[in-house]
């Protein structure tokens, strides 16, 4: 029960799963979509022989009209028939369609090469005519068996003993030929090869001297393509590219064996090891926010580079030289594969520290321009700005296209780093500089997981920066079944890993990453997009180059392919038991209250103050719908702590047994996991708001600094002390601020700053950008009048909160209690205490039993404590709760001698312990 004297209030925004697609967005997408103004697109050519088609059922035979590249034209008639159940199963969103066969085809192979229509007339109508979707029929006759293209694991340009050889899978290509240039990227003599193709595989080869090797080459087809509804010659970079020219418009011939491409002791250097997928810490890292403003590097070349991980005594290495000390085992890089938006010539794209002259000279209408100071950087002009006002995010607005900054959710080529995070990006430079990193990033004791994005790419049809769609144009992309538009559900064009060889570059992608760069896991961006046999497919191939890889991701279910409606989905509930991780939005929302886009105003205002759990002075009266969502937060933080568990049981708030599968979230089960390793905690990561930001949305405008300073540890604390995996999101342990920004994909420097010489947090340095929070603007202006400096942060602070974030860790990486591992071993030794209707309000007490159910032989999970108990106090007050035996119990040791006073204040009688407020206090027997 709430204690009036206290007049406290607790709230819990409504629990609604929202997704930040990252990265990028539709006004940005380069697409060139299928024209589907003249006819339809939504017959689709499942099998050499089948076709399905939207038709009334009168419809009888349908005719498939083929005109090849020289004119001649081929009419094939369908006759209808039942939907094969075969297609069904593997089309399951196509089986309502009409499905019409045909018993003898030509050289189904040579007209998937030509401009294809169907044409069929309905009974009392006229005639009418539809394209067709052609990637049923490219996967039935290519990668159906045992020996064709799926099958083949040497795409790309090869270094052979004597020679190199190119192959590219291209079935629907009348001709390629591979273009072949110098260092300087001019025309080679022979400045062409003719490519031949395997008629049963699609593929085309050829060879040439090893003279080509470190080379530059393209790829030139020629084929029918949708875009344009005609055939074209077109020329691409390689799909499977292993090294780029600047700015990616030529691929490099390498090989990646050859001592040319690694950094000295490459082969030979330690990777760091974990026992089980539950002893990783995870934390969140963007390669340019980790060094773009420490003024601590050696060189300032260095900034924002794959360099800055090699240094020693900057700012950024020597925190994560703290945080390794204390248990940090684990950079997850933001994607680092070669991107779509970043200019890689520094003298183009614009920087924070470039001249304002530089600015201008590419933006000479901006009213900054004028009466510029001599020397004037661009950082200078935003600091001179009110930052009460939008002056510093329409600068960054108006020049964000230009900047050098992306978070990297926009995929150019799979398989070849950044060139913008180089300091040279020309060829294998960037190569070598990458393994650099990843190279002292492991001698520095981190492990190394790279974030991945195969659910889309940024362009499609003709536009410059399409790869994929030019090559085999409609196959490597999801459409749309009526229309044939690409879907975009994830942001930008989606792809289709459920087609084989999407997969298959996918799979062949990763284990590069695996093999050659030493990449120790991958997460997976919107992996619910994805089929989970592909995900397995994948993880399977990449387990044979390093057995302990670990694979995790974002298994949102919804768009096109949400409810498995074309494949079983590789989302959060289709993946339990397989030990892929996937993010968890239970623990999240309850913690800190649920994400939220725009309308801040009315949530605060309309659904009360509160984060999450925490209990807060009151500001209005809590209605009967906050009550109930605060009951299902309780019970959702205890299942959270207990990684999610499906078969996870225990007193809920109304003092009934309940297993996981039954607590519900948004009308979907809370609990989803067979195995602590499927679930990943987190409270922020790089979508959405900072965590910090979150916060101030939420608390009430007389809260003392160091209670919002406390709140955000102990919302740290829940994620680094509940069983299964903890992410962490970096600089949160900083307080880390984007000034309320909810989607910084593209917005520079400025907004994404990481302080980690600890004297700001870059809160309140300007209202965030128009486009993305112009309507919360009212909100975050009255909350930064009303709060005072009460959400100013000081240095002591950023540096306390630091080394108390740190010292959660310490306390993980203590016990292996923290860290079990199996199901069987949380339901035995997890339990939770102050459950039932007289529960204490936002108290949440966990306790961990030792009972090893492994080899008794082996002893103790844990041979210094036999018990833990934890417990989150939410409350604005000190709270004291009963717990059996409560004298045989001590502070942690790291508690006891750590960064935190106040935890220190906890008191502990025989049966009682009373513990302070906005505290997680870890007690051990």
């Amino acid at each position: 029960m709430f204690n009036l004297l206290t007049k406290v209030i607790v709230v819990l925004t409504v629990i609604t799963t929202t997704y930040s697609i990252s990265g990028c967005t539709q006004k940005e997408s380069n697409s060139s979509s299928i024209d589907s103004a003249k006819f339809a697109n939504d017959a689709h050519w499942l099998e050499a022989n089948i076709i399905a088609l939207d038709s009334p059922t009168n419809v009888k035979q349908v005719t498939l009209h083929s005109t090849l590249i020289d004119g001649m034209e081929v009419m094939t008639i369908f006759r209808a028939v039942k939907f094969p159940a075969r297609l069904s199963e593997k089309f399951p969103h196509l089986s309502h369609l009409n499905a019409f066969e045909s018993k003898e085809l030509p050289d189904v192979k040579r007209l998937l090469k030509s401009k294809n229509r169907v044409i069929y007339t309905p009974q009392g109508s006229s005639q009418q005519t539809t394209k067709l979707q052609q990637y049923g029929a490219i996967d039935h006759l290519y990668t159906a068996s045992f020996d064709d293209a799926d099958e083949i694991n040497d795409f790309g340009a090869s270094v052979l003993p004597k020679e190199v050889q190119f192959k590219l899978w291209a079935p629907t290509a009348v001709s390629v030929n591979v273009l072949l240039f110098d260092k300087n990227k001019q025309p080679l003599t022979p400045a062409k090869l003719a490519m031949v193709e395997d008629n049963k595989t699609g593929t085309w080869a050829i060879k040439g001297p090893a003279s080509l090797i470190s080379q530059y080459y393209q790829y030139q087809l020629t084929l029918f393509h949708p875009a344009t509804d005609q055939f074209e010659t077109v020329t691409v970079t390689d799909p499977y590219s292993l090294s780029l020219s600047r700015n990616s418009k030529y691929s490099q011939i390498v090989d990646l064996t050859s001592v040319a491409t690694k950094p000295l002791g490459w082969d030979s250097h330690s990777i760091p090891t974990v026992e089980a997928p539950e002893d990783l810490i995870l934390y969140e890292t963007h390669i340019k926010d980790f060094s773009a403003s420490d003024t601590a590097l050696s060189n300032n070349l260095f900034k924002g580079k794959y360099k800055a991980f090699s240094e020693t005594d900057s700012f950024g290495m020597i925190h994560l030289a703290m945080l390794k000390e204390a248990g940090l085992n684990t950079i997850h890089l933001l994607p680092t594969y070669d991107l779509s938006t970043i200019n890689e010539d520094p003298s183009i794209a614009i920087s924070l520290d470039d001249s304002m002259t530089k600015v201008c000279q590419q933006f000479p209408e901006l009213s900054a321009c004028l009466n510029l100071e001599t020397n004037e950087t661009l950082r200078q002009k935003l600091q001179s700005y009110d930052p009460r006002t939008g002056d510093a995010q329409a600068l960054v607005e108006k020049i964000r296209g230009n900047d050098d900054y992306n978070w990297g959710y926009d995929p150019f080529h799979y398989t070849v780093p950044e060139g913008s995070y180089a300091v040279d990006p020309e060829g294998i430079n960037r190569i070598v500089e990458f393994r650099e990193m990843v190279q002292s990033l492991h001698s520095k004791g981190f492990r190394v997981i790279m974030d991945v994005v195969y659910n889309h790419t940024f362009a499609s049809g003709l536009a410059e920066k399409s790869v994929l769609d030019k090559v085999v144009p409609g196959y490597y992309h999801r459409l749309n079944i009526k229309t044939g538009a690409i879907e975009q559900s994830t942001c930008c064009d989606n792809s289709a890993t459920e087609h084989a060889m999407m997969a298959k570059l996918m799979k062949d992608s990763l284990v590069v990453w695996a093999r050659d760069y030493k990449i120790d896991g991958f997460r997976f961006d919107l992996m619910g997009h994805q089929p989970k046999s592909a995900m397995l497919e994948s993880r399977k191939a990449v387990q044979q180059v390093d057995s302990d890889t670990y694979f995790y991701g974002e298994g949102w279910n919804f768009g096109e392919v949400g409810n498995n409606a074309q494949f079983v989905q590789a989302s959060q509930q289709e993946l339990s038991g397989t030990e892929i991780g996937t993010f968890t939005d239970r623990l999240r929302d309850a913690i800190r209250g649920g994400n939220f886009q725009t309308n801040a105003e009315k949530l605060r205002f309309d659904q009360g103050i509160g984060n999450g759990l925490y209990v807060v002075p009151n500001e209005m009266q809590r209605g009967n719908n906050q009550q109930a969502h605060y009951n299902n937060s309780m019970d959702i933080v205890r299942l959270g702590l207990a990684a999610n568990l499906k078969t996870f049981s225990f007193n809920d708030i109304n003092g009934q047994l309940i297993a996981g599968t039954n607590v519900l979230y948004g009308g979907n089960p809370a609990g989803y996991a067979s195995d602590p390793a499927d679930t990943i905690n987190y409270v922020s990561k790089h979508d959405n708001q900072t965590l910090w930001d979150n916060h101030q949305y939420r608390l009430p405008f007389n809260m003392t600094s160091d209670d919002r300073v406390r709140i955000q540890s102990q919302s740290l604390s829940y994620a680094l002390l509940a069983q299964g995996i903890p992410f962490l999101h970096m600089g949160s342990e900083l307080l880390r601020s984007k000034a309320f920004l909810r989607d910084s994909y593209d917005y520079g420097d400025w907004f994404n700053k990481v302080d980690f010489s600890y004297q700001t947090n870059n809160y309140d340095v300007g209202l965030p950008p128009a486009e993305k929070d112009q309507d919360n603007w009212p909100i975050i202006s009255k909350i930064l009048d009303k709060n005072g400096n009460n959400d100013d942060v000081s240095p002591a602070q950023i540096e306390r909160s630091a080394n108390i974030f740190a010292d959660f860790i310490r306390i993980r990486t203590s016990s292996a209690l923290f860290r079990l591992r199996t199901a069987e071993q949380i339901n035995q030794n997890v339990q939770f205490m102050n459950t039932g209707p007289q529960h204490v309000a936002g108290l949440i007490v966990m306790k961990i039993n030792d009972v090893n159910l492994g080899d008794t032989t082996k002893g103790q999970l844990d041979p210094n404590y036999d018990s833990i108990v934890v417990i989150f106090n939410n409350n604005a007050t000190s709270q004291k709760i009963s717990i059996p035996q409560a004298n045989k119990y001590k502070l942690h040791p790291v508690q006891r001698n750590g960064f935190d006073d106040i935890v220190k204040q906890t008191h502990i009688a025989d049966t009682t312990v009373t513990i302070p407020a906005y505290t997680t206090a870890v007690l051990v027997r």
